[in-house]
């Protein structure tokens, strides 16, 4: 069995990834190994947020990992990047959805959820419903550990200098409503209604927006390549 470590500590994130790719992995986050190091999301895309914590994870695992020897090892690290483009505010707000209300004050860090979506709806409070087009995107990094015959320390494949990366990105259309909507999802869910829908990820059933969330739709294709390692 595929062991993965999801290079996250969201927890709804986790859930989310677990529930798509089915049980057919064993799963660790960052949770399971106390120590392991916060990775700067300071890439201007996705996709180099993504390949940034991966690798970062690759090159720490395991020997400043106190938490491993209790757990399967993992044979794989995969990270996500992930967040909503917003047509009228020029794509924003992009790789700072998490941290969208904290770019205001300069926080550190990201920022509350209700924070977050009441700043996204005050600067669309004066655009009209037919142009606030949106869409979420996500990209997932995804690396493999081998692991030397002769020891227990785990290593990039291509040596830790040359982290070999592979990404599968998920784009899921949809636009933004004028209050938020819907008990379910996490950080913008309530506010997104995706095409074809006429319900909020956050009303949705978690089956359905697991098999059309951009997370999803990135995870499909990972799933392919998992597939074919297995």
């Amino acid at each position: 069995m595929l062991s993965l470590l999801i290079a996250t500590r969201n927890a709804h994130k986790v859930r989310e990834i677990r529930e798509i790719l089915g049980g057919q992995f064993h799963y660790l986050s960052l949770d399971d190994l106390p120590g392991s190091p916060e990775v700067i999301e300071s890439a201007s895309t996705f996709a180099g947020n993504a390949a940034r914590k991966t690798r970062e994870i690759v090159r720490w695992f395991p020997s400043s990992a106190p938490g491993a020897a209790s757990h399967r090892p993992p044979t794989h690290v995969l990270a996500d990047d992930s967040g909503l483009e917003v047509d009228a505010l020029h794509g924003a707000p992009g790789v700072h959805s998490a941290r969208f209300a904290a770019l205001d004050t300069g926080t550190a860090g990201n920022s509350p959820t209700t924070a977050n979506n009441a700043k996204l709806l005050r600067l669309l409070q004066d655009v009209p419903p037919e142009k606030r087009t949106a869409r979420f995107r996500c990209v997932v990094a995804f690396a493999p550990l081998a692991r030397l015959a002769d020891s227990e320390e785990a290593v990039p494949s291509g040596g830790r200098e040359g982290i070999h990366v592979e990404l599968f990105e998920g784009v899921c259309e949809g636009h933004i409503i004028l209050a938020p909507r819907g008990p379910g999802g996490f950080g913008y869910d309530p506010l997104f209604v995706p095409v074809g829908y006429e319900q909020t990820f956050a009303e949705l059933e978690a089956d359905t927006k697991n098999h059309l969330s951009h997370r999803a739709l990135a995870l499909a294709k990972l799933k392919e390549r998992l597939g074919a390692l297995a």
